[in-house]
């Protein structure tokens, strides 16, 4: 049903934002795609503090700079990092001794959900490519041979993750009229291994499709029963989420207290996994530190009081997009942009009048500072922030790769607001836009596309003509991601968005169109979350012209919007969620033996 929706939407296809309409005397502007915006005179734009506003009424932040600055960790300096080079060296050592290939793939999936694995990239490819090598050449050591669905499924979700291009290879437990055995029902780590494998699919494989209907009834009967409390815990924490969807960050967090109580632990791993942790979560804290004095230092929260402060939130978004410390420099400033994001977004959603909106927008497609001379008080403070870091990002390339990237970040910025306009326009308006028509500008205005171009230039260098070019027309991994957290951020805000006034969302537009239930709804939505993911894992395994940094920053945006809105709004204050994951990944170190550092 969603692959069909997919298709009825054209989705793949989609162009720039519609032209908007408008009502009442203009003057009109050309942007240099051509789209006309239109904008009301400067002498009709009001500052009477009279002027109807609305209110969302939005909870003040739960973290506050001088909170943030107070914050100290005790696993930094010369001794931690002494002993987690030790101990990754014992771990390089393990990678290179072990030589039977189910072994090999097991240390590889606990590196990753552990968190550590990014320290051993080399000698996992090295690995990965030995066994990918060995498919076709009959070798006595391939897992294909085998009748281990365990060992298969968990071959088979490592490759398509590693980007290997690898058939269905599950048919020799299948039976003569094409269904699973049932007799594997009694194998729950096969079951369960075979489940995670079937999210790595693309379209139109029916014996993944198959996969994922029949371990997720059993595993289902499995946890019922709840017989073991280690496999249990595993199998029920996948039902929820499955491990392809999931954000890197937590996940290492969770599984290092599993972890930690399997009879087979290594300490080695598990030592490594929680000093690298903390100290981690210790070069986040100095990201958080600055990005909330650059933040502060903006004075928009302070004079614009109906706004969202989010620099705390916006933080997590970029550490789920990319934890490594070496990119510090992305994580701060893709941040400092998600929270100007936030502030322009409630800006058009909320308390802006549609004359002042359509001024703004036209002031950021012109990329002018003269052209903030008729905008409103309140809007003249926003513009020239965002102008000013628009400009230091451009500045900051500029001088590292001689570049100039401002008519990128220029179309990115006017794309987006041309996008909150029409959505304005739709609400002021009283209109409800079919879903199609909802989703043509909704991938945009979720403000996917804007973060991820500007994400490119913060991780790449140097910069490529082929991948700028791709990029100026939004490539599939960048719709694709936004799509999803288009339609996660629906499923878990739309019925508080709608409540204070906001334009329908994904969910009221399939309502309004087919007669649906909401519930049915949400159901529909999340198939079409399921089918999206499938053509995301195309990306996987298709040619790019983009690093692999940037193309696993594109799966871990949809990663982190299933994240984000699991649980209603992970990006309001006050969602208890978000807070006790802030606490735990940001926050507060796993609690070990400090002497390892001394």
């Amino acid at each position: 049903m969603a692959l069909k929706l997919l298709a009825s939407l054209h989705i793949c296809k989609f162009n720039r934002p519609p032209p908007i309409p408008s009502k009442g005397p203009i003057s009109l502007v050309k942007s240099r795609s051509g789209i006309v915006v239109q904008c009301m005179p400067a002498s009709k734009i009001s500052n009477s503090p009279t002027t109807l506003r609305r209110s969302a009424n939005y909870q003040p932040t739960d973290w506050h700079n001088n909170y943030i600055q107070s914050l100290r960790n005790d696993y930094t300096g010369e001794s931690c990092t002494r002993q987690n080079n030790m101990l990754k060296e014992q771990v390089r050592m393990m990678l290179h001794k072990v030589v039977d290939p189910i072994e090999q793939l097991e240390l590889i999936d606990i590196l990753q959900r552990l968190g550590i694995s990014y320290h051993f990239e080399g000698e996992i490819k090295r690995i990965l490519e030995g066994l990918y090598n060995n498919i076709d050449h009959g070798s006595d050591i391939d897992t294909w041979k085998t009748k281990n669905l365990y060992a298969i499924a968990l071959k088979f979700r490592l490759l398509r993750q590693h980007g290997y291009i690898v058939s269905q290879v599950f048919n020799s437990f299948m039976d003569e009229r094409g269904n699973f055995k049932a007799c594997l029902c009694e194998d729950t780590k096969g079951m369960l291994s075979l489940y995670e494998a079937s999210f790595l699919s693309i379209e139109n494989e029916n014996i993944l499709e198959d996969a994922r209907e029949f371990s997720t009834k059993h595993l289902k009967v499995y946890v019922k029963k709840n017989k073991d409390k280690n496999l249990s815990a595993l199998v029920s924490h996948s039902l929820k989420v499955p491990l392809h969807w999931r954000m890197l960050r937590l996940e290492a967090r969770w599984f290092i207290d599993i972890y930690r109580r399997r009879e087979d632990m290594n300490t080695i791993l598990l030592e490594l996994a929680e000093l690298d942790f903390n100290m981690v979560q210790a070069t986040h804290q100095e990201d958080l530190k600055e990005l909330s004095r650059s933040w502060k230092s903006t004075g928009l929260v302070e004079n614009l009081n109906f706004v969202r402060d989010r620099p705390m939130e916006c933080l997590l978004w970029t550490m789920g997009l990319m934890f490594q410390p070496q990119f510090g420099y992305f994580r701060r400033t893709i941040a400092k942009f998600g929270a100007l994001i936030t502030v322009i977004d409630d800006i058009y959603d909320v308390y802006g009048t549609l004359d002042e909106l359509e001024c703004f927008t036209n002031a950021v497609q012109r990329w002018d500072i003269n052209a903030m001379d008729g905008l409103p008080e309140y809007m003249k403070l926003c513009f020239f922030a965002l102008h000013n870091s628009v400009n230091e990002l451009a500045f900051d390339i500029l001088k590292e790769q001689r570049f100039n990237i401002i008519r990128y970040l220029k179309k990115v910025w006017a794309d987006l607001c041309r996008t909150y306009l029409l959505e304005a326009k739709w609400y002021h308006n009283g209109y409800t836009p079919s879903l199609q028509e909802y989703i043509e500008n909704a991938w945009i205005s979720v403000a996917g596309p804007n973060l991820m171009v500007q994400a490119y230039f913060c991780v790449t260098n140097p910069l490529t003509s082929e991948a700028l070019d791709c990029l100026e027309e939004y490539p599939n991994m960048i719709r694709w991601s936004s799509l999803i957290l288009r339609l996660a951020d629906d499923l878990g805000t739309s019925t508080d968005e709608i409540k204070r006034g906001d334009v329908p969302k994904a969910i009221q537009c399939y309502m309004n169109e087919t007669g649906a239930s909401e519930e049915d709804a949400r159901e529909y939505i999340r198939c079409m979350i399921s089918a999206t993911w499938k053509k995301m894992n195309e990306v996987q395994v298709a040619s790019s012209p983009f690093s692999q940094t940037y193309i696993d920053i594109s799966f871990n945006v949809a990663r982190m919007a299933q994240f984000m809105y699991q649980h209603g709004d992970g990006h309001g204050a006050g969602n208890q969620e978000t807070k006790g994951h802030i606490l735990s990944l940001l926050i507060q170190p796993i609690p070990v033996n400090k002497n390892r550092c001394d």
